[in-house]
């Protein structure tokens, strides 16, 4: 369920927090709100943590590979500064910042600024990823997004680690964690269960392949 303001006084600020587990489109849905904002007219600034270079240096990168350029930042204090001529300010990958960050939010907030959060809000043991759970109760927007199970099928918000390591932190993809529903979440390391993911493949394409074949 999408929870995100329809209307709000332009002098207003406010917090969102998009959260859920791995490949459940946090970021996907930080770009979309992204994109909807800077077509209004409105400047936005997105920032994600030095950490997270997955994809790219300075783009924040989705896993359907959409992408928008980024500030990347050490600390959450950065963000203000970085920041001060945005009407939206854009945070990914919030669980990966310190505690500083919710702060920083709120600051943003204060002065008028539209505050989107994304991260996060479980670790692979199951347990509430700080500073998320604190980002939650002060925002005035929750989203909480959901994956597919690769074991059952059924809607998943767990994020199963499926490499041997006991980091909290460990910046991975597909090599490291897949999604799991509650009764398929093993923490807090599991062998895979799921299928290798394959790329989408166009029907047509794929009918008329068939047909030079014939």
């Amino acid at each position: 369920m999408l929870n995100e303001p329809s209307f709000v006084p332009q002098q207003t600020g406010w917090i969102e927090v998009v959260c859920g587990g791995m490949f459940s489109g946090k970021t996907e849905e930080l770009i979309r709100r992204a994109r909807r904002s800077h077509i209004a007219g409105q400047k936005v600034i997105i920032v994600k943590p030095a950490i997270d270079n997955r994809y790219s240096e300075d783009e924040i990168v989705s896993h359907n590979e959409n992408a928008l350029p980024s500030i990347v930042v050490d600390t959450a204090d950065q963000i203000i500064l970085l920041t001060s001529g945005a009407k939206v300010v854009c945070i990914d990958e919030a669980q990966f910042f310190d505690e500083r960050v919710v702060d920083v939010a709120n600051t943003l907030a204060n002065d008028g600024k539209r505050v989107i959060c994304a991260g996060l809000d479980m670790d692979f043991e199951g347990r509430p990823f700080e500073p998320m759970p604190k980002l939650l109760a002060i925002a005035e927007y929750v989203t909480k997004l959901h994956a597919i199970c690769a074991e059952s099928g059924m809607m998943a918000h767990y994020s199963q680690r499926v490499i041997e390591s006991t980091d909290r932190v460990l910046v991975g993809e597909n090599e490291a964690y897949e999604p799991r529903a509650r009764h398929c979440f093993r923490p807090p390391v599991d062998k895979r269960r799921g299928k290798p993911i394959e790329q989408f493949h166009h029907p047509k394409l794929e009918e008329e392949s068939k047909d030079t074949e014939l």
